[in-house]
C-alpha cells in the first residue's frame, strides 16, 4: 500500500509543477499573442494542455479518494480528508471558473477575462501547493519516517 502514497505524491508533484508554470509563465504570456491569431493559439493551448493534465489529474483524484476511503496502513486520516477537500475545491474552481474563462477566451482575446483567469487560478495554485505539503507529509509518515 506504500505504492499508493508514492503514486499520489508523484501525481500531486506533477500538478504543482504544471500549475505554477501555467500561473507565472504561460497565462501571462497570453497577452503577448497577436489578437488576430489568439483564438487559434488558445485552441491549441487548451487541446495540448488537456493531454498533459488529464491523466495526472484523474490519477491524483482516484489516489486521493483511495487514501481517504480505505486508509491504508500509515495513512493520516484527517490529512487524507483535508487533501480530498482541497482537491474537490480545485476541481470545482476548474469547472466553475477556469473552464468558463477559457470558453470566453476561445472566442478571442479579452484583457478582462485574462485578468479574471489569472486571479482565480491562484485558488488552484495555492490548493495544489498546500496539497503537496499534505501528500509529502502523509507519504513520509506512511514510510514510517515520522510519528503521525
Amino acid at each position: 500500500m506504500l505504492f499508493i502514497h508514492g503514486a499520489h505524491l508523484v501525481a500531486t508533484c506533477f500538478m504543482v509543477g504544471v500549475i505554477w508554470f501555467v500561473q507565472v509563465v504561460h497565462y501571462p504570456l497570453f497577452k503577448t499573442v497577436s489578437h488576430s491569431t489568439f483564438a487559434a493559439y488558445h485552441s491549441q493551448h487548451t487541446q495540448r494542455t488537456g493531454w498533459v493534465v488529464i491523466g495526472p489529474m484523474l490519477s491524483e483524484l482516484v489516489l486521493a479518494f483511495v487514501l481517504f476511503s480505505t486508509s491504508p496502513a500509515g495513512t493520516i486520516r484527517w490529512a487524507a480528508l483535508a487533501g480530498m477537500i482541497i482537491l474537490i475545491g480545485i476541481w470545482a474552481s476548474t469547472f466553475l471558473s477556469q473552464v468558463p474563462a477559457h470558453k470566453q477566451l476561445s472566442q478571442g482575446f479579452s484583457p478582462k477575462t485574462l485578468t479574471y483567469l489569472l486571479r482565480w487560478n491562484w485558488i488552484r495554485t495555492a490548493g495544489w501547493s498546500l496539497r503537496l505539503f499534505i501528500a509529502a507529509w502523509m507519504t513520509y509518515a506512511a514510510f514510517g519516517l515520522t510519528s503521525a
